[in-house]
């Protein structure tokens, strides 16, 4: 019997910059993300913002745009998705600590930079994960932020290792 086919999602909740979106998008496809919701203010395609920095990446993307971040989540998780948040939280883990999934479908949840994902969202979640942060400041960009993680997560449902390099140092 083969192996369930891995699944990874994206959550964007209230990412007002359409800068940030695009390059989302670009990172997403870059990761083979399976498909994208742009939920609340979150802008979506077309729009000359978002394409300029995801350089087409939006037209192969799947997206959806939908109103309401929880009632996704609800349908997510009756889809059997693990849902994970990614937020600075007094509950929140180490993206880096992890080291294994056991879950083949992944829906990561990223939102707003200043007030972050509210409670009304993160009561529905499965995991917060956060990135550790060693300097002055207390958060990075959240194109940023989803970058490593979105790589990270991949990473584990892969299996720990993208290539057959076994230690390069």
């Amino acid at each position: 019997m083969k192996a369930p086919k891995e699944e990874l999602v994206v959550v964007l909740d209230n990412i007002r910059s359409t800068y940030n979106v695009g390059a989302i998008f670009r990172t997403a496809d870059g990761a083979g993300v399976s498909k994208m919701y742009l939920s609340g203010i979150t802008p979506a395609p077309p729009h000359p913002k978002i394409s300029k920095v995801a350089l087409g990446a939006e037209n192969y993307v799947p997206w959806e745009k939908v109103s309401q971040t929880w009632r996704l989540l609800d349908d997510l998780k009756k889809q059997d998705y693990f849902l994970i948040a990614l937020e600075q939280q007094a509950k929140a883990k180490n993206i880096f600590s992890l080291n294994k999934l056991k879950h083949r479908k992944l829906a990561l949840i990223v939102g707003p930079e200043v007030k972050g994902l509210s409670s009304r969202i993160l009561s529905r979640v499965d995991l917060i994960l956060e990135i550790p942060m060693w300097g002055a400041k207390e958060s990075l960009n959240v194109s940023v932020a989803f970058g490593i993680a979105i790589y990270q997560l991949k990473k584990l449902l892969l299996g720990q290792s993208f290539g057959k390099e076994k230690n390069l140092l």
